[in-house]
């Protein structure tokens, strides 16, 4: 399924559980490195970076960990949901000074990440929903449980408190799409039967951390959403064929066999997905020439979102791999679903679109894509 291995490489270990991996998955013959730690609190961290990341620790707090909540069956909508209580007091729009995806600094006030530099963090959500030592759900005469296992991570994209996609440059954003790649192969290595990082931007979306940053969960199940994507593909609907198809009206912009488009069926004013033209079950499939353009377009669509809405928009994106066992149907697909439908306007998920999934869309997916199309 995947294509790579780590390869151990100890440098100047703090701890036994502190080592420096180098990945088989070169940018443009650049090597990707990932140092693993464990933080004080026992929760993982992962610094990956074109360099050995070697700087040593800064003093750190320790806190309680939630480790997640429990699933609920809903019987009528044939779904599990995730309960979480502990979430509820999750830090809430900090103050710069309080950034806790910053680099620690001596001295200063610790934070998730206790170095005084790095170039790309991932590290296990101190407000977990899921967990791999979840506690077994008290079971309810009411409502079918299970226990929450699983993994939340943070993705933080870099130190800067500010930026996006596309200000991050190219670099930075295949050095993205590798950690993504690594972290799919590690969940997936794990038995979780779907992974999905996913990028949270605008408090129009409820975003409560500014620093740019996305998150990864991974699932013990296999959620309904994708669920009905694999049966659609398995049965054989045909994304390639489509995608030509689509052009030149769907089509917002193309890079290294990729394609970036409003589908025609989109829920969100100006929904952007990016599909390869050929099938490929995840980015781990990707060759070099995919990267690049994959990577590019992930740029490309937050910058034509900024220029046409005026300001840094709001958005939801999401990366749909297959699900464990689906790799020989599934064709990847990441998607963008703003929350404007115009610079001043935002677009409500009210009471049909809550109530039925029926969702009412105020632009046409194909007026959409020419104007995106032409900036």
């Amino acid at each position: 399924m995947f294509v790579f291995e780590n390869k151990p490489m100890m440098i100047s270990p703090v701890s036994v559980s502190d080592e420096v991996h180098t990945l088989d998955a070169p940018v443009n013959g650049r090597p990707v490195y990932r140092r693993d730690y464990v933080k004080r609190d026992g929760r993982n961290l992962h610094l990956y970076g074109y360099k050995p990341h070697a700087l040593e620790p800064l003093p750190e707090d320790i806190s309680d960990i939630a480790k997640g909540g429990e699933l609920r069956w809903h019987p009528l909508r044939h779904e599990w949901n995730l309960y979480a209580p502990h979430r509820q007091n999750r830090t809430f729009k900090p103050s710069l000074a309080e950034d806790p995806l910053a680099p620690s600094k001596a001295g200063g006030p610790a934070t998730e990440i206790p170095f005084t530099d790095f170039e790309l963090a991932v590290f296990e959500n101190k407000f977990t929903s899921l967990h791999v030592e979840a506690p077994e759900a008290a079971s309810s005469p009411h409502v079918k449980t299970d226990k929450a296992d699983g993994r939340c991570d943070v993705v933080v994209y870099g130190p800067e408190a500010d930026g996006n996609l596309h200000m991050m440059g190219q670099a930075k954003r295949r050095l993205l799409l590798s950690t993504w790649i690594d972290r799919y192969q590690s969940l997936y290595e794990d038995g979780y039967k779907f992974v999905l990082p996913f990028e949270n931007r605008g408090d129009e979306v409820g975003v409560t951390l500014h620093h740019p940053h996305g998150q990864v969960y991974a699932f013990p199940f296999v959620p309904s959403v994708q669920a009905k994507a694999s049966a659609a593909f398995s049965k054989g609907y045909d994304l390639s064929t489509n995608l030509s198809l689509w052009q030149p009206s769907y089509g917002v912009a193309d890079a290294g066999g990729m394609m970036a488009y409003c589908p025609p069926y989109a829920r969100f004013p100006y929904e952007v997905w990016i599909a390869p033209q050929k099938k490929v079950a995840g980015p781990w499939e990707f060759d070099e020439t995919q990267a690049d353009g994959f990577s590019h377009l992930l740029g490309d669509i937050t910058r034509r979102y900024d220029e046409f809405f005026q300001r840094p928009t709001a958005y939801m994106l999401s990366l749909h791999a297959a699900p464990l066992g689906t790799e020989d149907h599934f064709h990847f697909t990441a998607q963008f679903y703003p929350i404007l439908r115009a610079p001043d306007r935002v677009k409500y998920l009210a009471s049909v679109e809550q109530s039925t999934g029926v969702f009412t869309v105020d632009v046409m997916p194909e007026f959409a894509a020419n104007i995106l199309r032409s900036l």
